[in-house]
């Protein structure tokens, strides 16, 4: 496990871009690493250990898109296809009920990244899916992601998924939902 700090950056893929993208910025920090280190896992929560345990077992050829429980609703993964864009045409979202441990089976993109360090304006809400839409995100950086790659977001993280790197792809994600009150 690497906690992603602007100040003391520890993790190795990519670090030169992302030491640029993080100049200059306060200390905030979020959890990455890659699902082929030979991270412990024990120095996490239950919940998170199986949702890692899950995304390193799985064979994903095998798993088709959509959403497939893990443990009820409690933690669940919704597994899918998506095509980068440009930045300007994502939005930044926050959920309050759920952690995700965002997963990339193949591809890659740009995720970006800023702590709630206050209420933002809520273009769009979904409350079903727990998912909130945000306005002017301040501070917001941009964490490369490729095959392997997992983070992992809490409620009190803003994340803007699906940014292309260079231009448009295509890749397949896994996003396992933890509920946030589980240990």
């Amino acid at each position: 496990m690497y906690v992603y700090s602007l100040e003391s950056f520890m993790y190795t893929t990519n670090m030169q871009l992302v030491s640029k993208i993080a100049a200059g910025k306060e200390s905030i920090k979020v959890i990455l690493s890659s699902i082929y280190s030979q991270d412990d896992f024990g120095k996490y929560p239950k919940s998170i250990q199986t949702a890692l345990k899950f995304l390193k077992t799985t064979d994903f050829s095998k798993l088709e898109n959509g959403v497939h429980e893990i443990q009820g609703k409690d933690i669940y993964v919704q597994v899918f296809d998506q095509i980068s864009q440009p930045i300007e045409k994502t939005r930044s979202e926050c959920h309050r009920k759920y952690i995700d441990v965002q997963f990339w089976i193949n591809g890659r993109e740009l995720v970006g990244f800023a702590p709630m360090k206050k209420e933002y304006p809520v273009a769009e809400g979904i409350e079903e899916r727990d998912l909130y839409f945000l306005e002017g995100v301040e501070d917001e950086i941009q964490i490369p992601a490729s095959q392997g790659d997992y983070m992992i977001f809490y409620p009190s993280d803003i994340h803007r998924p699906g940014i292309a790197v260079d231009k448009p792809e295509t890749y397949r994600k896994a996003v396992v939902k933890v509920r946030a009150d589980l240990q």
